[in-house]
């Protein structure tokens, strides 16, 4: 009869635990003591769960910190475009302003009327210039705006008149230009 086969395993070829030498264990080393496995840090209380927890809170956190410098970033460009439109705008009124006033002066009577100003008038025109010592107009000189079309016209009745003239007028605070007897 054949001999069975049968495959040798690892526990054929390894001696008895009585049988086999211990090994030499060297001493640590600073560099091997300084790189310590994680296996170790469970004792400190941190394990891995702990530790891959922690590491997620730190990603989740730089994610938000990125997420809210951004949206302040937008935030600022926009009043910086508010800013801009609102300056757009009143660049353009002023262009505005501008285009009529450059209108207003290429139009043919401003122009004569600037012309006369350095006697450069029509040959018949006779020039007319107040002196520079000339006095202020009164109140109610021709043109004036006590006497233009619609102003109201504050005429005071003979008998306050008379109380003025007697008594002195309202706004001045000596009164009558007698003195008061007492």
């Amino acid at each position: 009869m054949p001999r069975p086969r049968t495959r040798p395993t690892a526990a054929d070829s390894e001696p008895d635990r009585t049988e086999r030498p211990e090994p030499e264990v060297a001493a640590p080393t600073p560099a091997a003591a300084a790189a310590a496995n994680l296996s170790d840090l469970s004792v400190a209380g941190l394990t891995r769960r702990r530790v891959a927890l922690l590491l997620g809170a730190l990603i989740a956190a730089w994610i938000i910190v990125l997420f809210a410098r951004q949206v302040s970033e937008a935030s600022e460009a926009s009043t910086r475009a508010d800013g801009m439109r609102a300056a757009n705008a009143t660049l353009a009124r002023e262009v505005a302003a501008a285009q009529r006033e450059l209108a207003q002066i290429q139009r043919l009577p401003y122009i004569e009327q600037q012309a006369r100003e350095y006697r450069m008038g029509h040959p018949r025109e006779i020039p007319f210039v107040l002196a520079d010592d000339a006095p202020p107009l009164t109140e109610d000189a021709p043109g004036s705006a006590a006497v233009r079309l619609g102003a109201v016209v504050e005429r005071a009745s003979p008998l306050d008149s008379w109380l003025d003239l007697l008594f002195g007028s309202p706004d001045d605070p000596q009164g009558a230009d007698y003195p008061a007897s007492g």
